[in-house]
């Protein structure tokens, strides 16, 4: 067989591999939304069975047959191969028995993790969540042994969620922002000026309207998508299918508006990849901190600003009919304001990422086994009182608060603080690029901004390595500076600092 064979065939071969991946994400989607709960394990067994299918797929000793004879020309080729070859020798490394047990339990986990956190219950949770972790420690060894991670478990793992960096790196970067966030939430709960948190019971009917509207706003195509409700929110597919999910707080409107814009950020991104790498591995998000920043930059930056918070303060008065905040500078204090909470995702953008600091050293700690599983409530607890200056009240607001280690996800963690800054370096670069945005924002219409960040950063796709699109699209080196500077202007007005 030629090169030019070799590369056809293997391409062939990776497209049908990324259609079964795309079959088994479907059946995560309908676990979250729709399955009925006495299924969990008929799921688990389903999704054990795909992921069997799917690993003997990337594993079958003829993809390195191909990648050794295939001889790419083009940029977008030799990108491919680069992506076949790097997830061919992690998932060569994982034995299938243990493939296949990580997907069955973790599928499990989930829903032993739902009850446990309806149930405030962590006793009810936490040894199903000693069995994840064994297993991830054993699949971040055999990752090691293959030669990733630099000899580090956590830093095996986290390359499944960003390539090319390090935990170390990471800290780095976290403890430059620390001080300058601690400083500003210190400076903002001391303030003279406090906004008034927005009161009364807003019914889920007119709120998930609502978020409909503010998705669409956001340019999100309803002939691709859908609008559903979880227990944790999140967006699920690719190309010309790719769904997001809500949830509801009659109390607490913001929630489920802010969620649904979060989420329309990371459908966006799928969706605006160009058609032309559907079903290949450039068609998909490059890593989580860069799908992160395509959220958060969606939420806050353009969301939670003052021209888009104009437009859905009229569009809330009407719907509710009438709002505890009369004017609009009430209501953007309302969707800005700072105050103490247990919840990562409910919490505001000065104390976010410090949310995201505490899980990041406890999950270094439980993959090296420092921390052990039976410790983790107290260590939680603990350093929120360190970190926040008051004490969880239950667990459903603290260790039990996030989906993401009951299905395995450690390393996750970390991209989204890591989003946060890449969405500072695209916003600044976005404000000098396109003057019109704030004009289009406050009519409800995010086009110009939508626009702007498909052209220079959703359409590659997985094209370019992860800071290397962020630098291409906001035309510098990533930097802390440009999310801090945004932080410390806008909450400096909104509290007169």
């Amino acid at each position: 067989m030629t090169s030019h064979g070799s590369l056809a065939t293997l391409m062939e071969f990776q497209r049908t591999t990324e259609a079964l991946a795309a079959v088994a994400q479907r059946l995560d989607w309908d676990r979250e939304t729709m399955m009925p709960r006495g299924a969990a394990e008929q799921r688990s067994e389903e999704i054990a069975a795909m992921e069997e299918m799917l690993h003997a797929r990337r594993t079958d000793p003829r993809v390195g047959e191909w990648l050794d004879a295939a001889r790419p020309e083009t940029e977008a080729e030799l990108r491919m191969v680069e992506l076949i070859d790097r997830d061919f020798r992690r998932k060569s490394a994982v034995p299938a028995r243990l493939a296949t047990e990580l997907a069955r339990l973790t599928s499990l986990s989930q829903g032993i993790w739902a009850e446990a956190r309806a149930a405030d219950a962590p006793e009810d949770f936490l040894p199903t969540l000693d069995e994840v972790l064994s297993l991830k420690r054993e699949e971040a060894d055999a990752y090691v042994s293959a030669g990733f991670g630099r000899g580090d478990r956590y830093d095996a793992l986290l390359d499944d969620y960003e390539p090319d960096t390090s935990a170390a790196a990471i800290g780095r970067l976290f403890d430059s922002m620390r001080p300058r966030l601690v400083a500003l939430r210190d400076a903002v709960m001391g303030a003279d000026r406090q906004p008034q948190k927005l009161d009364g019971l807003f019914p889920q009917e007119t709120q998930l309207r609502l978020s409909r509207a503010c998705a669409t706003a956001f340019g999100y195509d309803w002939n691709f998508g859908r609008l559903d409700i979880a227990v944790h929110p999140f967006s699920s597919g690719s190309w010309q299918d790719s769904r997001i999910t809500t949830r509801v707080v009659e109390a607490d409107p913001f929630n489920c508006i802010y969620s649904t814009i979060h989420e329309v950020g990371h459908s966006s991104y799928e969706l605006g990849i160009d058609p032309d790498y559907a079903f290949t591995p450039l068609g998909r998000g490059v890593s989580m901190g860069v799908h992160e920043s395509q959220s958060r930059i969606y939420e806050n930056q353009l969301g939670r600003g003052r021209a888009f918070a104009g437009w859905l303060h009229g569009r809330m008065d009407d719907m509710f009919g009438g709002l505890s905040a009369r004017d609009a500078d009430a209501f953007y204090g309302a969707v800005n304001r700072v105050a103490p909470g247990y919840i990562r995702t409910e919490s505001d953008e000065v104390q976010y990422n410090l949310h995201v600091m505490l899980r990041f050293e406890l999950e270094r700690e439980l993959v090296s086994g420092k921390l052990a599983v039976g410790d983790l409530v107290e260590a939680w607890n603990s350093r929120f009182l360190r970190d926040f200056g008051f004490a969880v009240d239950r667990p459903a607001n603290g260790v039990l608060q996030d989906v993401h280690w009951s299905v395995g996800l450690f390393g996750y963690f970390p991209t989204y603080a890591l989003g946060n800054v890449y969405a500072g370096c695209l916003n600044a670069a976005l404000r000098d690029a396109v003057p019109d945005v704030d004009p289009a924002l406050a009519q409800g219409d995010a086009t110009p901004a939508v626009e702007w960040l498909r052209e220079n950063l959703q359409r590659h796709g997985s094209l370019h390595r992860p800071v290397d699109l962020i630098e291409r699209a906001s035309g510098a080196p990533v930097s802390v500076e440009p999310l801090l500077d945004y932080l410390d202007a806008k909450f400096g007005e909104i509290y007169a600092l």
